[in-house]
């Protein structure tokens, strides 16, 4: 079990022998573990550290990078951002910063440690506030440039790899917080839903992965529609009510989204 990490980062196709890959590394265990197996892997890593100097002891979080990085002889870029605490959605902001510099700085794709926790995690959250079956797709094996290895399995798998590996690792207190939405749906609806099966977070992520593969069928299934009403934005309403609710309701999403797109 405990190099399940490794081969789930190998069965991704994502982490390849001699390709180039930034690792995005907080010091956090998922991203301690994915660089160590990016390494074990044959990629040529690189790896990311921002510093966000939100914490007084985040130099702690940058000392164990850097050491890190020089005992596997990975070339390591450290970036200090300073963030408006007040300003909205701090972590989507730190978030968004940290994407932006490691999609200038990759020469090849870059790597985010999600696990099939943070999917589980991303799932249930978006399910609270955005409805709709797309809330339900969690977040992709690859968007772009940016790649995650190890969404197959989980951050209690990741933690037996790292201490079998002998790895040490910080913890980010904010993970704790529950003034954060995050850490609450972590803390409390996820631990409760473990109590009912404690493969749950495993059995969320597995249906994300299968909602997003069948999407794709369902939106080859409107772009025939479309082109079956004559395409572009005017259809016939008559032609439309021919067609099962759902997919009158696709129809009329894509051709919103569409619309918006357009602009």
């Amino acid at each position: 079990m405990s190099e399940s990490p490794l081969q789930a980062a190998r069965e991704s196709g994502l982490v390849r022998e001699g390709q180039p890959l930034l690792v995005m590394v907080s010091g956090g265990g998922d991203s301690v573990a994915l660089l160590d197996i990016a390494v074990r892997l044959g990629a040529q890593a690189s790896a990311l550290h921002v510093n966000y100097d939100l914490r007084e002891d985040s130099s702690v979080d940058q000392a164990l990078v850097q050491r890190l990085c020089e005992e596997r002889d990975v070339p390591l870029t450290v970036e200090h951002i300073s963030l408006d605490r007040g300003a909205g959605n701090l972590q989507a902001r730190a978030r968004e910063a940290r994407y932006a510099l490691a999609e200038r700085l990759a020469v090849g794709d870059y790597a985010a440690a999600h696990t099939a926790s943070d999917q589980a995690e991303t799932v249930l959250y978006r399910l609270a506030v955005s409805p709709g079956s797309r809330a339900l797709h969690g977040m992709a094996q690859r968007r772009g440039r940016l790649v995650r290895p190890l969404l197959g399995v989980t951050r209690a798998e990741v933690r037996d790899y790292l201490r079998a590996r002998g790895l040490g690792w910080r913890e980010d207190p904010t993970n704790a917080d529950r003034r954060f939405a995050r850490a609450r749906v972590r803390h409390d609806v996820l631990e409760a839903l473990r109590e009912l099966s404690p493969a749950a977070e495993r059995t969320i992520a597995e249906t994300a992965r299968q909602l997003r593969d069948e999407a794709e069928v369902l939106d080859a299934a409107v772009a025939d529609a479309l082109d079956e009403l004559g395409g572009g934005h005017a259809i016939s309403l008559a032609a439309l009510a021919e067609h099962p609710p759902a997919l009158r309701r696709l129809i009329l999403r894509a051709l919103v989204e569409g619309v918006g797109g357009a602009g």
